[in-house]
């Protein structure tokens, strides 16, 4: 079903029962653990506990998404590109591609450099498709009536110059601490689908990429664990809260593709299959968008 759909649970969990066959894109923005306030989340994790969850979060990403964008916090540089490069090593067919966001405006540090960059990684499986002729903008050429230019434009670089979303920004939502630009995820996800291509959405926040797929013509599917983002997010876009008590037209069991799962107020079970038990957040709230 072309829906777009809105899961609020934590996406491992949700990922089960989604009913999506394949997604040619997942778009994955994780929260820092830099002890940023967030809704329902502890930003503040032992260190080893976070490289446990990204590691994690890298390697089932990769095992359901054509193409993975994977931006993080500059501070985990290293236990990020030790997860991908190990996990790039043993996975044949799997490619790796390391990228940045710049930007101007940062916080300023009286005492070292500032940290003037967001780190990205695209990891993709060698048969999944690139469009670049979708994200070509103005060369230089063509700004100068060079008539050597191409008049297609240029593919950008993989530098991202994409300004943060501060918090006088026409894109801000000011329920959620952290916020990426939208031409940035709009750039990524065109270079990396068609239209009516499905996108993952593993950290909704405040649904940018749901809003980037709307306007693009993508269909995307979003998990987030806060009850109270979810909320916004569905309002944010009048989206259509699904009975969580009824069998629900979207909802599949991954492991034997059952035709539904029955949701309940804190777990799934598939009707037909398996019969598998997946444990959710209380109080589990589904939300769909034609």
């Amino acid at each position: 079903m072309n829906k777009h759909k809105l899961i609020c649970t934590d996406w491992l969990d949700g990922i089960q029962v989604a009913g999506d066959d394949y997604y040619a894109v997942a778009f994955a923005d994780p929260p820092d653990n830099i002890g940023v306030k967030y809704d329902g989340y502890d930003d503040n994790l032992p260190a080893k506990e976070y490289f446990s969850l990204l590691s994690k979060w890298v390697r089932k990403l990769v095992e359901v998404a054509g193409i993975t964008w994977f931006s993080y916090n500059a501070k985990w540089a290293a236990e990020v590109g030790t997860i991908v490069n190990f996990l790039v090593h043993s996975t044949p067919g799997l490619e790796k591609r390391h990228m940045v966001q710049t930007y101007t405006f940062y916080q300023h540090n009286q005492h070292d450099l500032g940290n003037g960059h967001r780190p990205i990684w695209r990891l993709r499986w060698r048969d999944a498709p690139l469009y670049p002729n979708q994200i070509r903008v103005e060369s230089e050429r063509q700004k100068s009536g060079d008539k050597r230019a191409d008049p297609r434009g240029k593919v950008p670089s993989d530098c991202f110059d994409f300004p943060r979303v501060t918090g006088n920004s026409r894109q801000r939502r000011s329920w959620s601490p952290t916020q990426l630009h939208e031409g940035l995820i709009e750039r990524c996800v065109k270079l990396s689908t068609k239209e009516g291509d499905r996108v993952l959405d593993p950290f909704g926040g405040t649904g940018s990429i749901l809003r980037v797929c709307r306007r693009i013509n993508r269909v995307s599917t979003t998990f987030e664990i806060s009850p109270a983002y979810s909320k916004l997010i569905a309002n944010d876009n009048a989206m259509a809260a699904v009975d969580i008590i009824s069998p629900s037209t979207f909802l599949r069991c991954r492991t034997c593709r059952a035709k539904m799962v029955k949701l309940h107020e804190s777990y799934v079970s598939c009707v037909e299959g398996c019969n598998k038990v997946i444990p959710l957040q209380d109080q589990t709230s589904c939300y769909v968008l034609d």
